[in-house]
């Protein structure tokens, strides 16, 4: 079957230039076929026959646990300790060198 949203070397383009990664032009043809294949799954599994089930969120049985957050004083870090050792500090903070640059 074919599916309704058909990806272009355009759309890619366009999400890598989002996320700001480069892709070479055999990249983004491979990406749009993948793409494209995987929306034609989807609408597959859109075809599915749901009425009456309940939705899964988990299938293992497990359960969350939880726990009291307690803080172990004598396994803590003053925060001349913590700052011993870097190789740069200001104001009680550790510095380092920014590594976005947008």
């Amino acid at each position: 079957m074919q599916s309704h949203v058909v990806f272009t070397t355009a759309d890619v383009t366009h999400v890598a230039q989002l996320s700001h990664i480069p892709v070479s032009e055999e990249e983004k043809k491979q990406l749009a076929q993948g793409f494209t294949s995987t929306m034609v799954v989807v609408d597959d599994l859109k075809k599915a026959q749901t009425n009456g089930i309940d939705p899964t969120h988990q299938v293992t049985g497990l359960e969350n646990v939880f726990r009291e957050d307690l803080i172990d004083e004598e396994r803590m870090f003053s925060q001349d300790e913590a700052l011993r050792n870097a190789k740069r500090t200001y104001k009680g903070f550790f510095v380092v060198d920014q590594v976005l640059d947008k």
